[in-house]
């Protein structure tokens, strides 16, 4: 298990903002190997992320009109979605290539191997 360390970077870069998703988007045709299929798991699960986030943003302005229920519900996507950002982000630090189950299958399903 004397696996040569790689580069993290650019896959944790992808978790802070839409520009740091961009700039490991650019950047990860310039890796090779292992530091490229790690980053562009990491590049896919965010934007499967990020369209969630969207997906949540559009449902909070529908359910902000609803009293006690819309909030409610608000504040339970809003929480998971933070979780499943941090789970992911904890993952991309620690060199793994994991994060939460339903994202990465979404990712697999959506976009395949995109990024690589």
């Amino acid at each position: 298990m004397n696996s040569k360390p790689f580069n993290k970077t650019y896959a944790i870069v992808a978790y802070c903002t839409l520009i740091g998703w961009i700039v490991s988007l650019i950047r990860v045709s310039s890796l090779t190997g292992e530091e490229r299929s790690f980053t562009a798991f990491h590049l896919r699960q965010m934007l499967i992320l990020m369209l969630f986030g969207s997906a949540v943003s559009i449902v909070n302005t529908v359910l902000f009109f609803l009293p006690y229920f819309g909030f409610i519900v608000i504040n339970i996507l809003s929480f998971m979605l933070f979780i499943c950002w941090l789970l992911g982000l904890i993952a991309s630090v620690r060199g793994k290539q994991t994060g939460v189950s339903f994202v990465i299958r979404a990712a697999e399903n959506m976009l395949g191997d995109m990024f690589e």
